[in-house]
């Protein structure tokens, strides 16, 4: 039987279940990427099982989120993340030397492999043909420690390519019309598989920032085949010995089909403030901007800074535009030096900045009260930036560069007949410097881990009870990002290594006193609409509010990370079999569970519960392995014991 290449990976990596869309499979990890911002966590959550060594093929700790150091807490941090690497046996890329997933695919990549990690825009390892998916901390841990992956078997979406993309348009553009098909959960449950004879056009960095935005659909991950340009990328880093062919088998079919015509895309942008709300540029032509920035977690390879440095050549930025160049890599930056982009950039006014996510994680480059910013990030959620109230613009570096010069949103096609489209060419051999990353040796399993005052142990959390008793604490609305659970930022990321610490964020832009609330009541419940959890793997917005005593949230449905993080914390993931049930629920009212324990352990998926003295049903649609970790209060509470026995 044909099959397509998604199914081709995930056979060669099943270790449980067989490939049914929606019914849990186990698969191999090869590769597992960290970042300081959920590593940290990560690591704190390897050692507390006990492991002397990481057992996955290779595990990579990136320090790209956390750089900013303001006090001690993230040097402290880079510290323990350097030596706990050394003492179990990961690489160690530190501050500045780049974005996890741009050096990831520099130096590690390899075709047909699995990539765990610790961040949501993982997918992006598709650029050379990985098959890359997002996860909680917690997750990334069991990873490393040799347990395979489980997750729901995905769908697979076959999105034909054909034709080729015009002047001005580019990679940006075509995961942005496929934001404006399918919205920000249009894709939940499925890996998209990009096929067809326009794949060819794409280059490697192109397909990377499809793949890396791609989890803005709610996508499982996406996947490109490997042809003849993930060969010449591999060989431009010195690497030609890792590539291997891989595509589709012609006649192969797909769950779902769509096709692109990329000869029919033009300039799109993704306006305030979801990655979904997209129009063309045209549309919004006009509009004031003060800040633009370039690359971060994605756009930010050495084609989309050489565009941007194109379009600004001998031209100076609106003077009322901040224009902000963040590289993905130190290589990045080096090549776009040697080939004369760093000084078009610097000649026309922008500010370069250090290699890492910087402004996307709201890490520094907050916008101006009432400023309109134009990004090439993968997200805008409402207050992501650091600013409250913001009005964050997502586009390619095209159309960034083009406000940058004009002072106001410019469909770039609108710069001819002035400026010609510059066509940029990768290198054939690009300047590779590896040494900043610490590799893994025997001489190295002495180290001894060094922990400032900000790491905290994790916290004791209790088996679930027979009969559960909560209070409606808070009630939001559909959509609710992992941003609004847990934000980020400047004052809050250097927290994540103290749970205790962070938890007093949990809500916070939401309602203030919500850690305040939550503990005076004890155990409590939170309500949500559609698609609660979307966004960021990070774990916190499970572990913090489970510290703070969240046992239920009840939503119309959940993303799929964050639902797996709130097993694994032991917060019992509730959907509404009535969506209508959700409008009947308000803030205060007891939520009462009785036998609930009993339900879980004998398998019930059907969940009655009296929420202010009324029946409301109820599914739990979790994995019998969620269902122990739940019973257990948390999935360490549950494996601990499993994986003494397997040391």
């Amino acid at each position: 039987m044909a099959r397509n290449l998604t199914q081709k990976i995930l056979e060669a990596h099943l270790v449980e279940g067989s490939l049914e869309p929606g019914r849990e499979i186990a698969i191999k990890i090869d590769h597992v990427l960290l970042q300081d911002a959920t590593g940290t966590m990560a690591m704190l959550e390897l050692e507390s099982l006990g492991m002397d060594r990481v057992r996955s093929e290779l595990a990579v700790q990136y320090v790209d989120h956390n750089i900013l150091q303001t006090d001690s807490k993230n040097a402290d941090d880079h510290k323990y993340l350097q030596t706990a690497c050394a003492r179990y046996g990961l690489y160690y890329s530190p501050a500045g030397n780049g974005v996890s997933h741009q050096v990831h695919m520099e130096r590690f990549g390899i075709p047909g492999k699995t990539l765990l990690g610790a961040d949501s825009h993982t997918p992006g390892s598709t650029g050379v043909s990985m098959l890359g998916i997002g996860a909680g901390g917690l997750d990334v841990a069991m990873a490393m420690a040799g347990f395979p992956y489980y997750l729901p078997c995905p769908g697979v979406l076959g999105v034909k390519l054909v034709g080729r993309l015009p002047d001005w348009v580019s990679a940006k553009d075509v995961i942005l019309e496929m934001l404006r098909r399918y919205g920000v959960k249009g894709c939940l449950g499925k890996i998209v598989e990009y096929w067809g004879p326009g794949v060819k056009h794409l280059s490697a960095t192109d397909r990377e920032t499809i793949g890396n935005m791609g989890t803005e659909l709610g996508a499982t991950s996406s996947i490109f085949p490997s042809d003849e340009n993930t060969r010449r990328y591999l060989e431009a880093q010195n690497r030609g010995e890792c590539w291997v062919g891989l595509g589709a088998d012609e006649g192969a079919s797909y769950d779902e089909e769509d096709e692109i015509d990329l000869s029919t895309l033009e300039p799109l942008i993704a306006c305030p403030s979801s990655p979904g709300n997209v129009v063309p540029v045209r549309d919004v032509a006009g509009i004031k901007v003060h800040q633009v920035i370039v690359g971060s977690s994605v756009n930010s390879s050495f084609r989309d800074l050489m565009a941007a440095a194109a379009i600004v050549e001998g031209r100076h930025v609106h003077p009322d535009v901040s224009f902000h160049v963040n590289p993905g890599s130190r290589q990045v930056i080096e090549n776009v030096t040697i080939h004369g982009g760093l000084i078009s950039l610097l000649r026309a006014g922008a500010r370069i900045h250090e290699s890492g996510c910087l402004g996307c994680i709201g890490m520094g480059q907050a916008p101006g009260t009432g400023q309109v910013s134009l990004r090439t990030m993968p997200r805008n959620f409402p207050g992501r930036s650091g600013a409250r109230d913001d009005q964050v613009y997502l586009c390619s570096p095209e159309t960034a560069a083009a406000a940058a010069l004009k002072g106001v949103i410019t469909d770039p096609r609108d710069l001819e007949p002035e400026l010609a489209y510059p066509r940029i060419q990768d290198p054939e051999r690009y300047l590779v410097e590896a040494s900043a990353i610490v590799a893994p040796a025997e001489e190295l399993r002495s180290t001894e881990v060094i922990r400032g005052p900000n790491i905290r142990p994790l916290p004791e959390m209790e088996p679930l009870p027979e009969n559960l008793e909560v209070d409606v604490v808070l009630k939001v609305g559909d959509n609710i990002s992992t941003d609004t659970i847990m934000p980020a930022g400047a004052r809050v990321l250097p927290l994540r290594s103290n749970v205790e610490a962070i938890s007093e964020f949990v809500f916070s832009q939401v309602n203030p006193d919500f850690h305040r609330e939550a503990k005076a009541a004890g155990a409590v419940a939170v309500v949500g609409g559609d698609n609660y959890g979307q966004g960021s793997s990070r774990e916190h917005a499970a572990l913090a509010p489970r510290y703070l005593g969240v046992r239920v949230k009840m939503a119309r449905s959940f993303a799929r990370i964050h639902q797996a993080n709130l097993c694994n914390f032991g917060i019992l993931p509730l959907v509404f079999q009535d969506p209508d049930d959700y409008d009947r629920i308000e803030k205060g009212m007891k939520v009462v569970l009785r036998g609930i324990r009993n339900r879980l352990m004998q398998g019930d998926v059907e969940i009655p519960v009296e929420v202010g003295g009324r029946l409301v049903r109820t599914r739990i649609e979790v994995s019998e392995r969620q269902r122990q970790h739940l019973i257990a209060g948390g999935a360490l509470n549950h494996v601990k014991a499993g994986v003494s026995h397997r040391m």
